[in-house]
């Protein structure tokens, strides 16, 4: 069968061999190679530990190159990487393991061959440059073990690899429903002649289901060879190896083939290293897909790591070449992580290079019977991306500890809000219509029709601007989005062509933007801020490098005023700086500025109304102003946009073009209110907001007394907490003298009843480990005290711990 698309024309991760090699195998044979026992929750959770571990990058470090290189059972490995067993490799190409074998030598790797390997040891050997290692399954006929054994010892083989997790085989069941059989001429060359046919049936017959830990005793008097045992999952059953005097630990879980619900083999590497302590390699096996995934691995414990699927991967794509691509990828990549973590060699890699996963695992829910359940690897990679799952875990912690006051909720104060107001507003609105000449069938059409997708209410948005942002442009460069939030997905989706475009955002800054650049595979360069913010020079200088590169800045997203998250305001002096800078290098800014309205005092003018060149695109939100359910937000695109014939038009019309294929359009309703509440105030938000920016100024100025009162300055510089002071807007940034992450957050909220951010959500490229951001605007002023109060409580106890 053809394959076709980038992937098969030049793989260059282990997810496009995959990709790849599905193509290449009948459905049921496929499914045999690629699924789990049961609801397959241990197959996924093998790959989403290691999605969900963030590994800590080191700079200026100095290494050099860096050695890859690791020592095990007296040989020397080009990387602490091995083939894992895996039956039948004839099933992905006829040559079958003497292909796998010609490629691991070369790598500098070994490969342990299944018991039930497609070709003889002896023409494996023959192929082999490198150690090879006997997986052994311990048949109810000894003598059939024994065999294996002395063949493969013959053979020159350099280990016995037990595998001790199969007193029968998982239960497979889409291999049950498709009721698979091996196709005519795939057998086990190294057994008697049988009836393999079904892998499962052969298992049940002929594994002997009675081993006790007697077997490593029994094994080492029919051979000399070294003995690893495979499947271990617990700290028990490692101290059990160590005592019955293992040569070595594979933590394994069968690929997720035999227990489904055991843990994932990252999530148990941890206390298995720590009880082995070194009495013999630790080795992993299950989910390993990148080559950060094998330093993860390291820094948790490992030796060295196994891989199995993605081998069998790059073999049924390419044959040998195949295999040997796929191993040059794991390896490349482990070089290049390596390098870029400070990580001299890999008996240098430590548990302080990862921070492992402490979101809460997903709910697990039962495949329909029809088995039409879904494969989470099947799906877009973005949901395995942690910046997904930020707000859903600060809502779970809000929800398991309700008594908690919470710091984390970036949204408005609703006491100000009356429901009555609702058809006060849209009552407002369709007088407008009517008093504007529309008919009855016109305005009901208004309310009832989906009307433009561009919105139907941008004149009013547009004088709106004019009035308060002293921002003029045309009604035609403006449109109306489901929140600012679509706004982000409209801009970057337009302005970022592919792969050679690159975004750039302020860092720390609003998930949403990074997490509209993951859903759309748009990788984000972040141009941290300064401890007193946001500085032109950083942003150049990561122009000038991504041109080095080859790639081309095109747009740069920022929050100019009382940012979320930190709540810095950028100078006057800065931001006619940052728009010559944009000018300089044809730089588009994306300017988002939610909280100018919702603040005290005169505001500095927006990026937009200083902008002479066409150089911001102009983000808003009548969320944080107005109304937040209503959901309102806008674009302002009016650059010109020029076609191949010469004709032009403005970026908003790209941009509706879009969301066409999005939302349709914004809800007419939802617009409606919006409308009457601007028309209410003759176009000017600012007097809607008159009492709110007071209320939140002063919330502001209780949350920053409150923590000077808490913190004197002589106990601060002790602990070494600090934290600014914004003027305006929701947010603030607390420095504390300890890793603010999930597992501060939890104990935080269950033990001193006080929740907040970990400012490291928002950093998209690592940072801000030791910060916390508080969110002052849902909370009365005895809220905040008390609040403060107990963050205090916290902070010291956690310094001091």
């Amino acid at each position: 069968m053809s394959v076709t698309g980038p992937a098969a024309d030049h793989p260059l991760t282990l997810a496009d061999y995959e990709s790849a090699a599905q193509r290449r195998f009948e459905p049921d044979v496929w499914d045999f190679l690629a699924g789990g026992a049961g609801q397959e929750r241990t197959l996924a959770a093998n790959v989403r530990a290691f999605e969900e571990t963030r590994l800590r990058p080191r700079v200026l470090t100095g290494i050099g190159r860096p050695d890859t290189e690791v020592r095990m059972l007296g040989r020397t490995w080009a990387a602490p990487v091995g083939i894992a067993p895996v039956a039948y490799h004839a099933l992905a190409h006829p040559e079958g393991e003497v292909a796998t074998a010609r490629a691991a030598g070369p790598a500098g790797v070994p490969l342990i061959v299944s018991t039930f390997a497609s070709r003889t040891f002896e023409d494996i050997a023959t192929a082999a440059t490198g150690p090879l290692w006997l997986q052994v399954y311990c048949f109810r006929d000894r003598a059939t073990t024994r065999k294996l054994i002395e063949r493969a010892e013959q053979a020159g083989f350099e280990a016995l690899v037990l595998t001790v997790d199969t007193p029968r085989l998982g239960r497979r069941l889409r291999s049950e429903r498709a009721r698979f059989r091996l196709p005519a001429g795939i057998e086990p060359a190294n057994l008697a002649r049988g009836d393999y046919s079904s892998p499962s049936d052969h298992a049940i017959a002929e594994f002997d289901p009675s081993l006790d830990w007697s077997v490593i005793d029994w094994l080492r008097a029919v051979s000399s060879l070294p003995v690893l045992v495979k499947g271990v999952l617990t700290a028990f059953d490692a101290r059990q190896a160590i005592a019955a005097g293992v040569d070595g630990i594979v933590v394994s879980n069968h690929g997720g083939r035999q227990l489904d619900g055991a843990p994932a083999t990252l999530e148990a590497l941890p206390e298995i290293a720590a009880e082995v302590a070194g009495a013999c390699p630790v080795l992993l096996d299950g989910g390993i897909r990148r080559g950060t995934d094998v330093l993860a691995s390291l820094a948790l414990g490992a030796d060295a790591v196994l891989i199995g699927r993605p081998v069998l991967h790059g073999l049924a794509v390419g044959g040998q070449e195949g295999v040997q691509r796929v191993l040059d990828i794991v390896t490349g990549e482990l070089a290049e992580t390596m390098t870029l973590t400070g990580t001299r060699s890999a008996a240098a890699a430590g548990p302080e290079l990862v921070r492992p996963p402490t979101l809460p695992a997903p709910r697990q829910v039962s495949a329909p019977p029809n088995g039409s359940g879904l494969r989470k690897e099947d799906l877009h990679g973005s949901l395995c991306d942690p910046v997904l799952d930020t707000m859903n875990f600060l809502n779970e912690i809000t929800h398991r500890y309700p008594e908690a006051i919470s710091f984390a909720p970036g949204r408005p104060y609703d006491g100000f809000f009356e429901t009555e107001q609702i058809f006060t507003y849209l009552r407002r609105y369709l007088d407008h219509l009517e008093t504007s000449g529309a008919s009855p069938a016109e305005v009901r059409s208004a309310l009832f029709q989906y009307g433009p997708t561009s919105g139907q209410i941008r004149e009013l948005i547009a004088e709106s601007l004019r009035r308060d942002e002293d921002i003029d442009v045309p009604p035609e460069s403006i449109v109306v989005t489901v929140g600012a939030q679509e706004a982000m997905v409209l801009a970057v989706r337009a302005l970022i062509r592919g792969p050679e475009d690159v975004l750039l955002v302020a860092s720390p800054c609003y998930v949403g933007i990074t997490g509209a650049a993951r859903l759309l595979d748009v990788v984000t360069t972040a141009v941290e801020e300064a401890e007193d913010g946001f500085r032109c020079a950083d942003l150049e200088a990561a122009i000038l490098a991504e041109k080095a590169r080859g790639r081309r800045p095109r747009a740069f997203y920022l929050t100019p005023d009382h940012s979320n998250p930190s709540g810095n305001t950028m100078p006057l002096g800065t931001r006619r700086e940052l728009l010559d800078l944009a000018d300089r290098h044809d730089l588009l800014i994306l300017e988002d500025s939610p909280y100018r309205m919702v603040s005290p005092g005169r505001q500095l003018p927006t990026l937009k109304s200083l902008d002479r060149g066409g150089r911001v695109v102009h983000l808003g939100s009548f969320s944080k102003t107005l109304f937040p359910g209503a959901r309102i937000g806008f674009a302002v695109a009016d650059q010109l946009v020029t076609d191949r014939t010469g004709g032009t038009g403005l970026l908003a019309d790209e941009l509706s073009k879009i969301k066409s294929m999005v939302t349709v359009n914004t809800s007419p309703v939802s617009q409606a209110v919006v409308a009457g509440m601007l028309l209410a105030a003759g176009g000017r938000t600012s007097r809607l907001n008159t009492e709110t920016a007071a209320y939140y100024g002063d919330a502001m100025r209780v949350t920053l007394t409150e923590l000077a009162t808490c913190f004197p300055e002589d106990e601060r510089a002790a602990l070494g907490v600090r934290w600014n002071e914004p003027t305006g807007g929701f947010f603030l940034a607390v420095t504390v003298p300890f890793r603010a992450d999930n597992a501060a957050l939890v104990r935080s909220a269950e033990e001193f009843g006080v929740i907040w951010t970990p400012m490291s959500y928002f950093y998209p490229q690592g940072g801000g480990d030791r910060t916390l951001r508080l969110s002052v605007s849902y909370l009365t002023h005895g809220q905040i005290a008390e609040g403060v109060a107990r963050l205090a409580r916290f902070i010291r106890a956690q310094g001091h711990s």
